[in-house]
């Protein structure tokens, strides 16, 4: 068994066209293939405003599956750490042996979500989208950026976060590393106003977005709420939009924005009935469209396989395990 850590797997992957795909492949193959992906199983810990997620998925036909565990302690910034941290076990499907550790510090999990939501929005948003919304000033809020601006033609971002001064080093992060102008906005209503998509990417506990401010062709990917007590969309956000999505029904019901809205429940559709060309997301320029992401163990599975296939490549591995 090897152990990889967060240094060596950055060596070898990064967000990029690659990985969307292969995120998106993820997703069409829990429609197109018998796939076991059991419940996630959280852990609470409340005293510290933290959780513990466990999540996997075994495909079949795949040599290999992943089992994730991440956690999400919304205290550390203050702590000057941040806020997420986890790691991946391969396993190998055939014995069942562990082929490596995966100690990423939640980086894969952080990639493999962005990539996501760059999937959400290659489906739901305008083609012609240029100007992009983001709340929240953490991790995902770069890496959503980054990742909308490989699928979409991003010219200008608005932004909102809590701390001015957060908000204030992650415009100017962000404008030197994309190049792009983004601007500050003193109001969630704001940037949903001004934006033709917009991600969310907070763990509110409270709704951030109310349907009095969707406009038509707007469109929304959550990826913040993952837990019963998280919720970033209004139940009138949900009943205005023309298609709403989500990675996982079931999932959604239970943590993200489909379980205060459960008499929408009917309606949506999931990711991988997109990908898989079964069902279409956005029909028309003035479609209102909706994306949920509450993050699945198939994402997981997918992103183990490919970077550690890339490590073994890195140490130049050529006997059967490349097959991983």
């Amino acid at each position: 068994m090897r152990l990889y850590e967060r240094k060596d797997i950055e060596k070898v992957i990064r967000l990029d066209t690659e990985l969307i795909d292969r995120i998106e492949t993820a997703f069409t193959s829990l429609v197109e293939k018998e796939t076991t992906m059991p419940p996630i199983m959280r852990v609470d810990v409340p005293d510290h405003n933290g959780e513990v997620d466990i999540k996997s998925a075994y495909i079949k036909g795949e040599d290999s599956f992943a089992v994730k565990l991440s956690s999400g302690f919304f205290n550390n910034p203050a702590l000057g750490l941040p806020s997420a941290n986890g790691l991946m076990i391969l396993i190998n499907s055939h014995t069942g042996e562990p082929l490596a550790v995966l100690a990423d510090k939640g980086w894969l999990t952080d990639l493999r979500t962005a990539a996501a939501g760059a999937v959400a929005a290659k489906y739901g948003s305008r083609k012609d989208s240029r100007i992009a919304g983001i709340l929240g000033t953490g991790a995902q809020a770069r890496l959503q950026l980054q990742a909308l601006m490989l699928v979409r033609p991003i010219e200008h971002v608005f932004v909102y976060g809590r701390s001015p001064e957060k908000t204030l080093q992650y415009k100017q992060e962000m404008e030197q590393k994309l190049g792009i102008n983004l601007i500050v906005c003193d109001s969630v209503e704001q940037v949903v106003g001004k934006s033709d998509l917009v991600v969310t990417t907070t763990p509110s506990k409270e709704p951030l977005i109310y349907g009095d401010w969707i406009r038509p062709g707007l469109h929304i990917t959550a990826m913040g709420s993952d837990a019963e007590q998280k919720r970033e969309l209004d139940a009138t956000v949900l009943e205005r939009a023309d298609v709403i999505v989500c990675d996982v029904k079931a999932q959604s019901a239970r943590l993200g924005e489909l379980r205060a809205s459960p008499n929408q429940l009917d309606r949506a559709i999931e990711l991988g009935e997109v990908t898989s060309g079964k069902q279409s997301f956005r029909q028309a320029d003035e479609d209102i469209t909706i994306c949920d992401l509450t993050g699945t163990g198939v994402q997981d599975t997918a992103i183990a396989r490919h970077v550690y296939h890339q490590l073994l490549v890195r140490e130049g591995v050529t006997d059967e395990r490349r097959k991983v």
